[in-house]
């Protein structure tokens, strides 16, 4: 299969959705499909996917409607007969979608990793006539979708996100920067939706019962500012540390005590799943695919999202029980290993892009061959500059 992927969120933007794409792209280019990845000239999620050999196109889409663009973006797709387009954004899906249709590229997806369609008009014109179907990430989004009543059955189809366990990560050494404390890490963009704020607020709680805890947060975005005023506020300057982007996250997810999730909404969190496959406990409040993702009390604890206090007391409950932890984390990268594993997701994406596909194809199609003649392509570590 020919398939394309493509994202344009910001290029200083890479969170969950960006991994999901270039880990996908990556493990279908292992099982001999011919790959690519398109998103914005310099953006970090084509410097991640060259880095795992991921082939890479630049194209820069910055509206929810650009004819020209459209017109552009129809005559690659079909000289280089891409038979599946997997697209993120919904302005993706507007404008590359619509290119798709125009070209005839046989199968169009829109891929959700949160709830990007609400009920409104333009996003069931976009989704209903522009794509073949949506694939997310948890069983909660597609229960949602299912309510609009807007589409047919197996229209949404839930494909688990899935992980390599790293082998041999060098744990950041906490203890050298701080020592006798205990680190609780979280990870992720510097928004509302991440919920920083209510972390903030849950360890000025703690603070006032305790001085030993660290707050430790790998992140960067448009309320960094906003943030550390209230941490500077709360007093918390020497126990709650913005540390700034981290390409890999794994060291300091080894080297931690407690992973904490604060997330306003999700879909299936990655980095939830990336701290169970380090065998961390996590504290994490109930958000989309929170509970497929985690046991409640056996990998860790669920809390009300924006409610700090719930936060704080599940915190205080488990942090100086060793053993409990150890357990937690145990069992937490257990889950992951049997359930969601990179080749889990990769076989369950793979077949349902080849059901798709052949419902588009004639049988005796060779593109849905495992094998197959692929189009002159760029070099796998140079993003090529197409429109």
């Amino acid at each position: 299969m020919n398939i394309l992927f493509i994202n344009s969120i910001g290029k200083d933007k890479f969170g969950g959705g960006e991994k999901w794409m270039v880990n996908a792209a990556s493990s279908l280019s292992a099982r001999d499909h011919n790959v690519m990845l398109a998103s914005k000239k310099n953006s970090r999620i084509l410097q991640y996917a060259e880095k795992k050999g991921v082939k890479t196109y630049v194209i820069e889409i910055h509206s929810d409607i650009s004819p020209f663009k459209t017109f552009q973006i129809s005559r690659w797709l079909n000289k280089n007969k891409i038979d599946i387009l997997i697209c993120n954004l919904n302005k993706d899906v507007r404008v590359a979608g619509l290119a798709a249709k125009i070209a005839g590229t046989p199968v169009v997806l829109a891929r959700h990793g949160m709830l990007l369609c609400s009920k409104k008009w333009k996003h069931k014109l976009t989704l209903t006539k522009l794509t073949d179907g949506i694939i997310t990430n948890s069983n909660t989004i597609q229960k949602t979708y299912a309510g609009y009543g807007w589409f047919p059955t197996d229209f949404v189809k839930v494909i688990y996100n899935g992980i390599v366990i790293p082998e041999d990560v060098e744990q950041v050494d906490f203890q050298a920067r701080f020592p006798g404390k205990k680190i609780i890490y979280s990870a992720g963009r510097l928004s509302e939706q991440k919920g920083f704020n209510y972390l903030i607020e849950a360890a000025q709680i703690l603070r006032k019962k305790r001085n030993d805890l660290v707050f430790f947060v790998s992140g960067e975005g448009k309320l960094a500012s906003i943030l550390q005023k209230q941490v500077d506020d709360a007093g918390l300057r020497e126990s709650f540390v913005f540390e700034g982007f981290a390409g890999d996250i794994f060291p300091y997810l080894k080297g931690c005590d407690l992973f904490v999730l604060a997330s306003l909404f999700e879909g299936m969190p990655n980095v939830v799943m990336e701290a169970m496959a380090m065998a961390k406990p996590v504290v994490a409040t109930d958000v989309n695919g929170a509970r497929e993702l985690m046991q409640d009390g056996k990998t860790g604890l669920i809390v009300p999202p924006s409610d700090p206090e719930s936060m704080a007391s599940a915190i205080l409950g488990i942090i100086d029980d060793t053993l409990l932890l150890e357990e937690m984390g145990a069992l937490g990268k257990q889950r992951v290993a049997q359930h969601f594993s990179m080749e889990n997701m990769s076989e369950n994406l793979e077949k349902h892009l080849r059901e798709m596909l052949r419902g588009k194809k004639p049988s005796n199609d060779k593109r849905l061959e495992k094998k197959e003649t692929v189009p002159s392509s760029p070099g796998q570590h140079a993003a090529k500059n197409i429109l």
